[in-house]
């Protein structure tokens, strides 16, 4: 049984940008574990790390990241999925990162020892989990977390195929979002996951899980749907690596009609 393996920076966006590939890979009997980066519960948030989540109506008494991590594993439920995995890493709220603006500004200079430290936690993941394809972040949108990520996966030394996905909802948001790796990812071959109608369904149930980030990111589930009936069935990803048979049969060369 094939196995592939998601490197999500938050907990949520391998959902919202690939979880119809997910879900397709899983009806394909592939096994299919999706592992957070940025998960930590900081105790005591203060300033704008606190912020971030009283802005969605939660107060400073809750463990904003513990409700977050049980929405993903709602979230990987309903993808039919293995439980998620979570790793200790803090967001940037808890790393310095003191406003909104920052979040999408380039890398503070005492950030970088954090690059390091994702590449081996990372690859010590992939050692364990033996992923014959993994898919991560293209860092579309430039928020800093999905950046120090991609920086750390491409300074691992893997033979493991890398699909590369765009970032959702960054990549609806603006109509020339920020792409930091541009030059990388757009010289390498384009492939499509064109999903059925059971991923969509299951794709628009495990987003709906994430249920703290709705309001703020997409007006409620009304809107998120909306946005995701723009994808027309469909998630494309950038390619490192050879595809294997049983993975080449799901992902066309982009432009390829089904």
């Amino acid at each position: 049984m094939p196995v592939a393996l998601a490197l999500s920076p938050h907990l949520d966006d391998a959902v919202f940008s690939c979880g119809g590939t997910l879900a397709t890979l899983a009806n394909a009997g592939w096994t299919v574990v999706m592992a957070t980066i940025f998960t930590a519960t900081v105790p005591d948030p203060q300033g704008f790390a606190l912020a971030c989540q009283t802005d969605k109506g939660l107060g400073p008494e809750i463990d904003y990241m513990a409700l977050r991590r049980d929405e993903d594993r709602r979230a990987a439920d309903a993808l039919g999925i293995a439980p998620p995995l979570h790793l200790p890493f803090r967001e940037a709220p808890h790393r310095g990162y003191g406003a909104a603006p920052a979040l999408f500004a380039d890398p503070r200079g005492d950030d970088d020892d954090i690059v390091d430290a994702l590449g081996d936690a990372v690859s010590r993941l992939v050692a364990d989990v033996s992923p014959d394809l993994v898919l991560a972040p293209q860092a579309v949108g430039g928020h800093v977390d999905h950046v120090q990520l991609v920086r750390a996966i491409r300074r691992a030394q893997w033979s493991v195929p890398v699909l590369w996905w765009r970032d959702f909802p960054y990549t609806v948001r603006d109509a020339a979002p920020k792409e930091p790796f541009r030059g990388n990812f757009h010289a390498l071959p384009e492939r499509a996951c064109r999903y059925s109608a059971l991923a969509e369904a299951r794709k628009g149930a495990s987003c709906s899980a994430y249920a703290t980030q709705l309001g703020f990111q997409f007006g409620g589930v009304e809107g998120l749907m909306g946005r995701l009936s723009g994808e027309a069935r469909t998630e494309r990803f950038r390619l490192t690596g050879t595809l294997s048979t049983d993975a080449a049969a799901l992902f066309e060369d982009h432009g390829a009609r089904a």
